[in-house]
């Protein structure tokens, strides 16, 4: 590849980005009192010097303050997968908040019974629990697996993403041992005292790992995600399960993004087997929400214990977790938008992205690769595939991803800003995918002639 050529048109993209969003700039410039000056700093993690600022969105499409629409195939980085503001649950959010009254009052609704046993339908846990994010729910799960346990560590795998939880932000370094992943900020302690690591897909290595005989539970995506979609090979969740059994160590999956897969996520999809299961984001139809569920031999061990306080010490998520709100809006993302025919449907759009991608590459000869789960599809700068967490970070290229997100921007598509995912809503269309598929095709055509 032509770096020069790159970042002729590097620079090009970004004024063009600048020259069309005036509004979106000031914006930005003006608010000073914000830490990072945007309301969470995750959101400066965009191409170009500013991020474009929101005015409206509905279904899979957003426009901003500069009277510019988007075909969204970001979706809040998954908290929007039910499409923007879906009318199953504006309509519950309507009336619990507007006409009944009360969005938390600490008593519980009717509503948290019919979700929790739509969740023990969709993923298999039969005892679900509560919180407003999925980095809440993680940080109970690990707590209850050192209860039920009596053990000190949780695994994970090398460049996984399970929100702001401590004990997840460890990569495996050079020398092959756990290290603190680089950027973490005000860490606790040293993440090695409370966490090991393993590469995905490395079942050696995870057997290494719990011979120790001190993890208390694996916390895994089925797929990681965040770092492109890295998929498991042929026997490796099968085997990460019986080695969980035969070390005495709780599996939990997390599902927040992996759900793409499926009503049920992977846990369903695959027909897997965890102790728990968390998952956020989505099944709240863009409300905050998060929820966790233990199997039920695993609740049992935990409230046949009288010496844990489950009620008062032991409470996860503070006085807003389980809130009427958000659980009205749990049931109405899950009874009316997240449909099993709508995955069915997203699963068909993905497919079709997929495709586009990948014609898109094979017409360049591009020794890139495109993944897909379910409704989620991505592309890496490297092949095969990488199947590991350190081989997808290794296969990044910020100069390029900026190029690809601002020529998109700039013409009307957004992807997820810190990498290349696109996912698929019910009210995405095969006009909106094969719009993508132009453009991306255009997009490799400027850069590679």
């Amino acid at each position: 590849m032509d770096r020069t050529r790159l970042h002729r048109l590097l620079t090009r993209e970004s004024a063009e980005a600048e020259r069309r969003n005036p509004r979106s700039r000031a914006a930005y410039e003006g608010a000073g009192n914000l830490f990072g000056r945007v309301p969470m700093t995750w959101m400066n993690k965009t191409a170009g010097a500013f991020p474009r600022y929101l005015a409206t969105a509905r279904g899979a499409r957003v426009t901003d303050i500069d009277g510019h629409e988007y075909i969204d195939f970001c979706l809040g980085d998954t908290g929007a997968m039910a499409g923007h503001s879906p009318a199953a649950v504006t309509e519950a959010v309507q009336r619990r908040f507007a006409d009944l009254g009360g969005a938390t009052a600490m008593l519980p609704t009717e509503d948290a019974a019919w979700v929790g046993a739509e969740l023990t339908r969709r993923f298999g846990p039969t005892h679900w629990s509560f919180a407003l994010t999925a980095t809440d729910a993680n940080r109970w799960a690990i707590r209850l697996a050192r209860a039920a346990t009596g053990r000190p560590k949780i695994l994970v795998n090398s460049y996984c993403y399970h929100g702001s939880v401590d004990e997840s932000l460890i990569v495996v370094g050079p020398d092959g041992r756990g290290t603190a992943r680089p950027g973490n900020v005000g860490a606790p302690c040293d993440v090695t005292l409370t966490s090991r690591v393993a590469e995905f897909n490395d079942l050696e290595q995870l057997e290494r790992e719990l011979a120790h005989g001190d993890v208390a539970a694996v916390l895994m995506e089925p797929a990681l995600t965040n770092i492109g979609i890295v998929l498991p090979e042929p026997g490796y969740l099968a085997g990460v399960r019986a080695l969980t059994r035969q070390y005495g160590t709780l599996l939990v999956n997390d599902e927040t993004h992996t759900l793409s897969a499926g009503p049920g996520g992977c846990t369903a999809a695959w027909d897997l087997e965890p102790d728990v299961v968390t998952v956020g984001k989505a099944i709240g139809g863009g409300i905050p929400a998060g929820a966790y569920g233990l199997s039920a031999d695993l609740a049992a061990r935990l409230l046949d214990r009288p010496d844990l306080d489950l009620v008062d010490m032991g409470g996860v998520g503070g006085t807003l977790a389980g809130n009427a709100l958000s659980v009205a809006a749990m049931r109405a993302t899950l009874e009316h938008v997240l449909t099993d025919e709508a995955f069915a449907r997203m699963s068909k759009l993905s497919e079709r992205f997929e495709a586009g991608v990948r014609a898109g590459l094979d017409a360049h000869g591009l020794p890139w690769s495109v993944s897909r789960l379910g409704a989620r599809t991505e592309y890496r700068f490297t092949s095969p595939a990488p199947r590991t967490g350190t081989e997808s970070a290794a296969a990044s290229d910020p100069e390029l991803e900026d190029y690809l997100h601002l020529y998109l921007a700039n013409r009307g598509i957004l992807l997820t800003p810190f990498h290349n995912m696109a996912l698929m809503c019910p009210d995405t269309t095969e006009q909106d995918v094969d719009t993508h598929t132009g453009l991306f095709a255009a997009a490799l055509t400027e850069l590679l002639g």
